[in-house]
């Protein structure tokens, strides 16, 4: 069964700086991509940046040149770190191992 544990949310000002984290369990994670979603208040779901097996990466062109995926397949994890945060990046950050399982999400507040 797989699990899917983010972490790393929080409450931070305009320009500021998160990582999240993404423990995932029973999921063959090093033979998967990752991905990160989110979910601003009152908005559908939405892709955030992947990363392949190989480590190639993409990105929504609202992130590109703030955020960074990046992966530790010996710790079964999958990170987001976020920079130069701004108050559109407020959501719900959802990880996914792009087969269907999704975790828990953690909050993401930027307060201007």
């Amino acid at each position: 069964q797989v699990q899917l544990v983010e972490s790393g949310g929080g409450l931070v000002q305009t320009g500021g700086s998160l990582r999240l984290s993404c423990v995932a369990s029973g999921s063959f994670f090093s033979l998967k991509a990752w991905a990160w979603y989110r979910q601003p208040p009152g908005k559908q779901r939405e892709f955030v940046a992947r990363i392949e097996t190989g480590s190639r990466t993409n990105y929504a062109d609202s992130v590109k040149g703030r955020f960074t995926i990046s992966r530790d397949n010996a710790k079964n994890t999958v990170y987001l770190q976020m920079n130069s945060l701004k108050a559109e990046d407020t959501a719900v950050y959802y990880c996914s191992d792009l087969t269907g399982h999704w975790g828990q999400g953690t909050q993401v507040t930027v307060s201007s």
